[in-house]
C-alpha cells in the first residue's frame, strides 16, 4: 500500500551540514564503505518515505542547542480545525522515543494526536538524525546528558510548559526530566518505560523460614554467563555493524513485527531499514544507554528510587501493552508510591484497573494510547483494531 497523501518536510541547508560532520566524525568507519550498507542520507531518504504518510501539517528541521548539537525535530498542527478567538491554545503534547528509535516510529499516532493540539517528536540525542556526540561512562553523567540535551531543546523551541510523553527509555528519561524540571510538565505519560524496578537479587534457595522444605532454585549455567558477561563487553547493538551487508537482513529476522505492524502502510522493508540505518551509524545515545544499564538490560539507577521525587500535583499516566516485556507491576509500585498523587496504570488488551485516588477504570482493546490533560481528563485515546488502523475514540474540550 502506497502512503497517503502528506506535507513533505522540509529541507533545508542544515541537514546537509549536519550529515557532513556525521560522515566526517565516522572517518574511523570510512575505509569499510562497503561492508556496512547505511549512511546519513539513507536514513534521511528512508524517513522521508515514511513521513510522506503523514497528513496534518509537518514542520521537520534540525534545532540547535546552546552547545551546538541538533536535534531532529517533527512538530505537527492541524489547520483544519476551527479555533476561536478566545479559545487558548493547548498545551502541547511532547514525545519521547526508546532506545534504537526515531520519530518515524511514531508514525500511527502523530495525526491523531495533532487533530487538536501541537505535536512535537524528536530524535533523541545520539539517535536517529541528531547529533551524535560522545557520552560518559559514569551512569549518572550520562543520563543528564540525556536530560540535559531535552531541556536545552524545550529552550530552543521555546516552549513553557508541555505533556510530555516517553516510551520505554524515553519514559525513564522523561522522568528524569519531571524531577528535575517539574514546572515544564504538566502531564507526564510513560508508555512500557524501562528502567523503573530494581535488579532482584539471585537466590539459591527459599527464606529459612520454610525449614526442611527450602528448596533449590535454578541457577544460570556457568556457560551462559559467561557469554552474558562477553557481551557487557560491546555496546548493545554492535552485532547490527559488525553484520556489515547482513545487518538488514538480521533486522529483518530477529524484529519481524516492526514490518507486520506496517504492512498496511509499506508493502517492502521500509520500517526495517529506518530502523537498520538508525542504529547502523556509529554508535553514541547506544553508548549512553549502555552506561545507564547492567547486565540485561537492568537500570544502574531504578526509577522507582526516585519517582516520589515527582511533584504531588503532577498526573502520571502509566501505560503498558498486555505482551510487552516490560512489567507493569512497576507501574502499580510507582502508584503506591506517589499515594494519593494523581497515577492511572493502564495496561491493553486484558482487565486491568487502574489507580487513580481508589477509583477504578477498566482497558479492553488489543492496544491503547492514551493522553491525559493536566487535569487528568483525558484529551486523546487512540485504539489500534487488528487492521491497525488507528482511530481517536475521546477528545476532550480542555
Amino acid at each position: 500500500m502506497d502512503p497517503g497523501p502528506g506535507a513533505a518536510p522540509i529541507q533545508t541547508d542544515c541537514e546537509t551540514e549536519l550529515e557532513t560532520k556525521t560522515n566526517r566524525s565516522s572517518s574511523l568507519w570510512s575505509w569499510w564503505p562497503s561492508w556496512r550498507p547505511t549512511s546519513m542520507s539513507l536514513l534521511k531518504t528512508t524517513e522521508s518515505k515514511i513521513l510522506a504518510c503523514i497528513k496534518n501539517d509537518l514542520w521537520a528541521r534540525f534545532v540547535t542547542l546552546a552547545n551546538q548539537d541538533r536535534i531532529w525535530t517533527l512538530s505537527l498542527t492541524n489547520k483544519g480545525t476551527p479555533k476561536s478567538a478566545e479559545q487558548a491554545p493547548k498545551t502541547p503534547l511532547v514525545m519521547v522515543h526508546g532506545f534504537g528509535g526515531g520519530v518515524g516510529l511514531w508514525i500511527r499516532n502523530l495525526d491523531a494526536l495533532s487533530r487538536s493540539r501541537t505535536v512535537y517528536a524528536f530524535d533523541l540525542l545520539g539517535f536517529g538524525r541528531s547529533s551524535r556526540p560522545s557520552f560518559p561512562s559514569d551512569a549518572a553523567k550520562a543520563e543528564e546528558q540525556f536530560v540535559d540535551s531535552i531541556e536545552q531543546w524545550r529552550q530552543a523551541v521555546g516552549l513553557e510548559n508541555m505533556i510530555l510523553l516517553g516510551h520505554s527509555l524515553g519514559g525513564y528519561l522523561a522522568t528524569s526530566y519531571a524531577i528535575q524540571h517539574p514546572s515544564r510538565v504538566s502531564h507526564l505519560i510513560l508508555v512500557d518505560p524501562w528502567g523503573f524496578p530494581e535488579r532482584t537479587k539471585p537466590e539459591t534457595q527459599q527464606s529459612e523460614d520454610q525449614g526442611a522444605e527450602a528448596v533449590k532454585r535454578p541457577t544460570i549455567p556457568r556457560w551462559a554467563r559467561a557469554i552474558v558477561s562477553i557481551l557487557s563487553l560491546f555496546n548493545p547493538l554492535a552485532v547490527i555493524r559488525a553484520a556489515g551487508p547482513w545487518g538488514p537482513g538480521l533486522v529483518n529476522r530477529f524484529r519481524p513485527d516492526f514490518k507486520r505492524k506496517f504492512e498496511d502502510l509499506f508493502d517492502d522493508d521500509t520500517m526495517t531499514q529506518y530502523i537498520y540505518h538508525c542504529n547502523a551509524q556509529t554508535p553514541s545515545g547506544e553508548v549512553g544507554f549502555r552506561a545507564m544499564s547492567e547486565t540485561l538490560g537492568w537500570a544502574k539507577r531504578p526509577m522507582l528510587q526516585r519517582v516520589h521525587l515527582l511533584p504531588p500535583s503532577m498526573p502520571v499516566t502509566m501505560l503498558y501493552g498486555a505482551r510487552s516485556w516490560v512489567d507493569s507491576s512497576s507501574g502499580d509500585r510507582a502508584a503506591e508510591i506517589r499515594g494519593k498523587a494523581h497515577t492511572k496504570v493502564l495496561v491493553s488488551g486484558r482487565k486491568r484497573a487502574s489507580i487513580l485516588n481508589g477509583t477504578s477504570k477498566i482497558i479492553h482493546t488489543p492496544w491503547a494510547f492514551a493522553c491525559f490533560n493536566s487535569k487528568n481528563q483525558c484529551f486523546s485515546l487512540v485504539l489500534f483494531d487488528k487492521a491497525r488502523a488507528s482511530t481517536v475514540v475521546q477528545n476532550c474540550e480542555k
